[in-house]
């Protein structure tokens, strides 16, 4: 038997009627395109399930996996479900708004809520948060969930001895780096000290003679 051809999604796409909150986030209102080895597509339960090796894209939102489920509400907001291949991660980045800064995690599965704005990395969970290309925090737990519109993340622990928590611990690992802050203002300089003045002198010692 051949293998199926890779699909990609035209169909399915996330037309969003703007408002104040998401017309800065350009990325829900982009089209979804999707590269799989199987699509089923049901348009009356508006679902689709893709397979086998699947790289979604979204504007800046890649995301990769084994399979991703996708439900889109009456709205024309959709939420995902990436599962991995066992023994591997599902993989998700987007980049923030208005900055240089890219967040990118990985996980047993990844869920991702469009209209809420909040993706969610499920068992063996990792998080990374570049700035440009340098790394800049990284968070390690069971269960990480990001809500990109207030840039607040959580991150719990899972038992000890599983694979959920950092380093099988069950606890909660992070790195996080300072921000720096460009807009302290400089420290104050102080009075100009006033002028030393000479007075000249016609004995070594400044007396008088």
């Amino acid at each position: 038997m051949t293998k199926q051809p890779i699909l990609t999604l035209l169909a399915v796409t996330c037309l969003i009627a703007a408002n104040p909150v998401s017309a800065e986030k350009a990325d829900r209102t982009k089209p979804m395109n999707v590269e799989a080895d199987a699509l089923r597509y049901d348009d009356l339960k508006q679902t689709s399930v893709f397979t086998g090796k699947v790289v979604l894209t979204k504007g800046t939102i890649i995301i990769r996996g084994a399979r991703v489920d996708v439900q889109q509400d009456a709205e024309g907001y959709q939420f995902g479900v990436v599962t991995a291949e066992p023994g591997k991660l599902a993989f998700f980045r987007q980049k923030r708004e208005g900055v240089d800064e890219y967040i990118e995690g990985e996980g047993e599965t990844i869920e991702y809520d469009g209209k809420a704005d909040r993706v969610k990395f499920i068992k063996r969970a990792e998080m990374r948060r570049y700035r440009g290309a340098t790394l800049n925090d990284e968070t390690v737990g069971s269960l990480i969930t990001y809500d990109n519109t207030t840039d607040v993340f959580t991150v719990d622990g899972g038992p000890a001895g599983t694979a959920g928590g950092a380093l099988g611990t069950g606890r909660v690992r992070a790195v996080l780096a300072p921000r720096a802050n460009a807009s302290a203002p400089a420290p104050a300089a102080g009075p100009a000290a006033a002028p030393i003045t000479l007075r000249p002198t016609t004995t070594l010692d400044g007396g008088k003679k």
